[in-house]
């Protein structure tokens, strides 16, 4: 595989990295919400588990895609993974419907984010394009299965829904040192 140089190149070493800390901290959230789920509301359980199960697969091709781009996991996956953890326990200690509102809101967030990425790795990279725009599609069932399972709003699930939003969006940037900001320009300026 023949791949990009320069800053091209830099920002598809971080979409990776980025790509694979988010994995690994979606399987801890969900890990802690299955862990609770199972003993106060099962009936959620098996399909925390199956979305778990997918993400477990997602981790694994970002990975096995790193060799080939000259990357490594992400620096600070302690983070992404700790935090992941406990956002799955507090907001399975809160309750079916914050475990849903979590999942809608962290999954909008990525597909917004993969919708950038695909766009970028249109024509730069179309291996990883091709992986991107499949894990999308499960992404996706994820995120309609949480908007079909929450009935809950109001003030207490709207602040957050914008907290846990505003937190993926803040880890991916700071885990890719801004590249985000840098394609959303580059994007703007080849259309």
């Amino acid at each position: 595989m023949l791949l990009p140089a320069g800053t091209d190149k830099i920002t598809i070493q971080r979409i990776l990295k980025v790509n694979h800390a988010g994995e690994r901290a979606a399987i801890n959230i969900y890990g802690a919400q299955i862990a609770i789920a199972r003993r106060f509301f099962p009936t959620i359980s098996p399909e925390l588990e199956k979305m778990r199960a997918d993400e477990i697969v997602h981790a694994t091709i970002f990975r096995d895609a790193m060799p080939a781009r000259d990357t490594r996991p992400c620096r600070v996956m302690k983070f992404w993974s700790l935090g992941g953890y406990v956002l799955g326990l507090i907001t399975s200690a809160l309750g079916p419907q914050m475990v849903w509102l979590c999942t809608e809101a962290v999954e909008a967030t990525v597909h917004r984010h993969l919708e950038e990425q695909l766009r970028f790795l249109k024509g730069r990279d179309e291996g990883l394009h091709a992986a991107i725009l499949g894990i999308q599609e499960e992404e996706l069932a994820h995120l309609e299965v949480a908007r079909a399972r929450r009935s809950s709003k109001g003030l207490l699930y709207g602040l957050a829904y914008g907290v846990i939003a505003a937190a993926t969006s803040s880890m991916i940037w700071l885990s890719t040192w801004g590249d985000t900001s840098w394609m959303k320009r580059e994007l703007k300026a080849s259309r």
